[in-house]
């Protein structure tokens, strides 16, 4: 500690950071580590068509979506509801977009009442769109579409209610990402007519868009892409997020991808943004989250997934609850209800980390009902329980009578299914359970620490005894005599008996949610 004290204090009169500095000082901040719970609204203009997937933008311009599926309407849709692509294209699916209903304020009030202690807006996705008032992208939200500053807003609105405010960043790979914009139809009557990707500022005289340039929305047709023009772009991303980062002084970055965006671009990013939080405040209050676990200055994100394990650094899961933008597809089925996102935050925290759960607003910025009523649930039970989850950490081990899923007799899976859960559970990305994965058993169970105050999480709660091994008297784990029991949100006296191999504990019939049921375990620690 005194080492890093006096670090800091050398560092301190050089202000400038260097990247290796960084390194040895940094520290993710408290109110990081100990929030646990955080919502996000993946939000923007490919929100605006009822159909055609998270990547709308690009598939769109695809008549063969080839493995992604999910972005297989696409094409016909946009034909059907705005026109044929060679005139009217994403651009124009912008200025549709307008948000008309969106009260920021109202949103962070909400997620605030439900106990996120944290927010995060999307600030741009692979459509290089910039959702704020963008001095070096002119398409903008403020000069395009809603002709608001969304992120200004949100900024806005997240201050007021005092919640740490995020954004999160997509667009290091829009010029791949484009690309189907710039070619045609394969048949058809408009065989081999250009999409709009290939537009210049002068297609649009006596247009909406005069005076604006597709190719600052879509990038240059990639014959015109020079090594020169491709550092211009480079050099562009970075001052845009300069400004993003400073102009709203978010508390938290959140990329996409793997890798810092355009490599050393988003690591000059990252090292200004850290280095002039600790110039002002003379300590690291802000945090950036991403795919990239071997910086020790970055909070290894999972999308869609979580840790197998116990890991010693902060971390963090996202997840959504169909979409990451909203869709109304056959193939946007509900993945995640109430049920499994509080499963995920037990066991989460369990191994010190925290989930980010999506809200797929509305285009006109308003909460879908279905998920509104999934999000009062899961606020009523993280209300109940918080004092299990905010500012925790995990025990020796993260739960017991683990894999419970493998003896659920209920569960009908055969033996290759079996085989492929096992498989998925030892990875990390895209290893979630959803609302069609077997139930965990009635005995499988979470634990978090506070103090000297132990927490069990009991996922998949039913009236009766159950037995957990690791909590028994002369477990590896070396518990004192357990002294004391309670179910939190509940006066009934808990049965429990302790044994040498074992602590019997008894879940009431009536318990205070449906959901897992919490249970605070005094004198074990």
């Amino acid at each position: 500690m005194f080492a890093i004290t006096s670090s800091l204090l050398i560092f301190s009169q050089e202000k400038d950071l260097t990247w290796e500095q960084l390194q040895k000082v940094y520290k993710v901040p408290k109110w990081y580590t100990e929030a646990r719970f955080g919502i996000w609204v993946h939000w923007g203009a490919q929100t605006e068509p009822k159909e055609g997937g998270g990547w709308y933008a690009r598939h769109m311009y695809m008549e063969d979506w080839g493995k992604q599926n999910w972005g297989k309407n696409a094409y016909v849709y946009h034909n059907k509801t705005y026109g044929h692509p060679s005139e009217i294209g994403y651009k124009d699916v912008i200025n549709h977009w307008k948000a008309e209903k969106l009260n920021t304020d109202s949103l962070l009030r909400y997620f605030k009442s439900l106990g996120a202690r944290y927010f995060v807006a999307l600030a741009n996705h692979h459509d290089n769109f910039d959702n704020w008032n963008s001095t070096y992208q002119p398409w903008n939200s403020v000069n395009v579409g809603p002709h608001k500053d969304i992120i200004g807003l949100f900024a806005a609105s997240a201050k007021k209610y005092g919640v740490p405010f995020g954004v999160s960043s997509h667009d290091d790979r829009f010029l791949h990402w484009w690309l189907p914009a710039f070619s045609a139809d394969t048949s058809g009557p408009l065989k081999g007519v250009p999409y709009d990707g290939n537009m210049t500022k002068e297609d649009g005289k006596g247009k909406w868009w005069e005076g604006l340039d597709p190719a600052d929305l879509y990038g240059l047709p990639p014959e015109k892409r020079t090594p020169e023009y491709i550092t211009k772009v480079k050099e562009n991303w970075l001052l845009r997020h300069k400004e993003l980062v400073t102009k709203y002084n978010v508390d938290m970055i959140w990329f996409d991808g793997y890798g810092f965006p355009y490599k050393e671009y988003g690591k000059e990013l990252c090292r200004e943004f850290l280095s002039a939080d600790y110039e002002e405040n003379g300590r690291f209050d802000k945090v950036i989250v991403a795919k990239i676990p071997s910086e020790k200055v970055i909070v290894k994100d999972i999308e869609r997934g979580g840790a197998n394990k116990i890991l010693d650094h902060p971390w963090q899961g996202i997840t959504t609850f169909r979409t990451w933008f909203y869709k109304e597809d056959e193939e946007s089925k509900y993945k995640q209800n109430s049920r499994t996102v509080i499963e995920k935050i037990c066991d989460y925290s369990s191994k010190n980390g925290n989930l980010l759960l999506n809200v797929e607003l509305l285009p006109d910025g308003t909460i879908p009902p279905v998920q509104k009523k999934m999000l009062d649930e899961i606020g009523e039970w993280i209300n109940l329980n918080g004092e299990a989850v905010y500012a925790t950490r995990a025990w020796k081990v993260y739960g017991d009578n683990l894999d419970s899923y493998l003896e659920n007799q209920n569960s009908n899976l055969s033996e290759t299914d079996l085989d492929t859960q096992k498989k998925q559970k030892k990875k990390e990305h895209f290893n979630e359970r959803t609302i069609d994965s077997p139930l965990y058993g009635h005995n499988e169970v979470r634990f978090t620490t506070k103090g000297d105050v132990l927490y069990v999480f009991v996922l998949n709660p039913t009236n009766g005894a159950i037995d957990i091994p690791a909590l028994g008297l002369e477990s590896k784990y070396n518990l004192k005599k357990i002294n004391a029991i309670r179910m939190i949100g509940s006066d009934e006296n808990i049965k429990y008996k302790q044994k040498t191999d074992k602590l019997v504990l008894h879940i009431p019939a009536i318990r205070p949610n449906k959901f897992a049921a919490v249970f605070e375990v005094k004198g074990a620690l």
